[in-house]
């Protein structure tokens, strides 16, 4: 499970367009976990699938912070996934207000798979590869590393992950996020669950203000960096999967930490939906 919120620099006046969308896309990008791949990839069978997803978003956020301007986005994405371990996917955001509204299109390489008698840990690391629509080139790479520990039943589980970003800037960030998975109903073909997860997000960040000297009639611009826990989201995400369709419905509250210079952040929130379908080669 890859958690991701990019760490880039903005001004306490006003933010610059080009940040806040790539902070938010490349949160919406990461900030999702399938419930429905879960199970597959996470059970220790053997598997060979497409996996082909359209989530939606009612609103955007730069982690976590209203960014000024209302928005939906759409998020279209293509994995395939292998039982040895091995996936790729093609992705991309879609944003409402922005131009242009198609911000990038990302291209990811992975491996994910799972130790002990119980598959109760779970590791994965995989490499992302980012082409902006504006030739935007601060974060071009990333690099993602993740251990997740879990129950024999799978009902609870922790996961912490690390993302390097680079390009001709740096940055990293380390996502702390803990789950229940409370199964509503389960039959043969169809299955409702809820799976409540709390997730704190650290990363580097560089703020830019304007700072008034007190002898003086002039402000001088401050550029600091920090590290430090960015946002918490709550996020409670319903899930229905029938045979290989997915559907889940969620809604995420973000709770901003006032860093830097800021003053008392509120907190945001945003309603979820994606729909799902999975082309299963393995038989």
């Amino acid at each position: 499970m890859l958690l991701f919120t990019v760490a880039t620099s903005f001004c306490s006046y006003a933010q610059e367009k080009e940040d806040d969308v790539i902070d938010d896309l490349l949160d919406d990008l990461f900030f999702s976990d399938k419930q429905f791949i879960d199970e597959l990839v996470e059970g220790g069978s053997s598997f060979n699938f497409i996996y082909a997803s359209l989530g939606y978003n009612s609103n955007t956020f730069f982690s976590g912070r209203d960014s000024g301007t209302d928005q939906f986005n759409i998020i279209p994405q293509v994995s395939y996934y292998h039982s040895s371990g091995f996936n790729a996917s093609i992705s991309g955001v879609y944003y409402q207000n922005f131009d242009p509204h198609w911000d990038f299109t990302s291209l990811s390489l992975g491996y994910l798979n799972t130790l002990g008698k119980n598959n109760t840990v779970i590791y994965s690391a995989g490499y992302t590869k980012f082409f902006y629509a504006d030739d935007f080139d601060d974060f071009t790479n990333s690099i993602d590393l993740s251990l997740g520990i879990r129950n024999k039943k799978r009902t609870l589980g922790s996961t912490i992950s690390g993302s390097y970003l680079f390009g001709s800037d740096e940055s990293y960030q380390i996502v702390s996020s803990s789950f229940a998975r409370i199964n509503l109903l389960r039959k043969a073909n169809y299955a409702l669950r809820i799976r409540p997860t709390i997730s704190f997000i650290a990363a580097k960040q560089s703020f830019t203000y304007f700072q008034r000297f007190r002898t003086r009639p002039f402000r001088r611009l401050i550029t600091v960096e920090v590290f430090n826990v960015l946002n918490t989201q709550v996020f409670i995400p319903v899930s229905f999967t029938l045979k290989s369709w997915d559907f889940e419905l969620g809604y995420a509250l973000n709770l901003p930490n006032a860093v830097a210079n800021e003053s008392d952040l509120p907190t945001t929130g945003f309603l979820s939906f994606s729909l799902g379908y999975l082309f299963d080669f393995s038989k």
